[in-house]
């Protein structure tokens, strides 16, 4: 490996949540380890955030009716990484999150690949999914809203 290829390893470690890799090639072998307060061993909780939701406007030929309560309170389960979205742990096994599921803090809601490692995503709020925001198997980014929760 050159310097070039090492620097842009190095980058990708640190944006990710990858503890430790190694390459090996006819030239030699490369360890790039990640500080120890960086490190997560198997599972990966997903940070949250408030995420208002509006209400539909309502249309210019329709009478105005008695506006329902806005859920301006929902959370926002977003993606710690990026790589694939994966909604079960494997084709022949169940969801483990669908609309209307309550999850509980360090509940695994999801999986997202990244580098052919498959990281649990957990939740780190108790409440009631509301709404799933990802397709199965679509790429997300870092900090992508996966999911929005109703705090309990």
């Amino acid at each position: 490996m050159d310097l070039k290829q090492i620097h842009d390893l190095i980058k990708v470690v640190n944006k990710s949540n990858i503890g430790e890799i190694s390459i090996e090639d006819k030239d030699g072998k490369v360890t790039i380890k990640q500080k120890e307060e960086h490190v997560t061993v198997s599972s990966v909780p997903a940070t949250y955030a408030a995420a208002p939701v509006a209400a539909p406007a309502p249309s210019a030929g329709a009478p105005a009716a008695p506006a329902a309560p806005v859920a301006t309170n929902l959370l926002t389960i977003k993606s710690p990484m990026i790589g694939t979205f994966y909604r079960r742990a494997s084709p022949d096994k169940p969801l483990m999150a669908e609309e209307g599921t309550a999850v509980a803090v360090g509940k695994v809601v999801c999986i997202i690949e990244a580098m052919k490692l498959f990281n649990e995503i957990e939740s780190e709020v108790k409440g009631t999914i509301v709404k799933i925001l990802v397709d199965d198997a679509s790429p997300v980014e870092y900090d992508q809203p996966l999911f929005l929760v109703q705090p309990e």
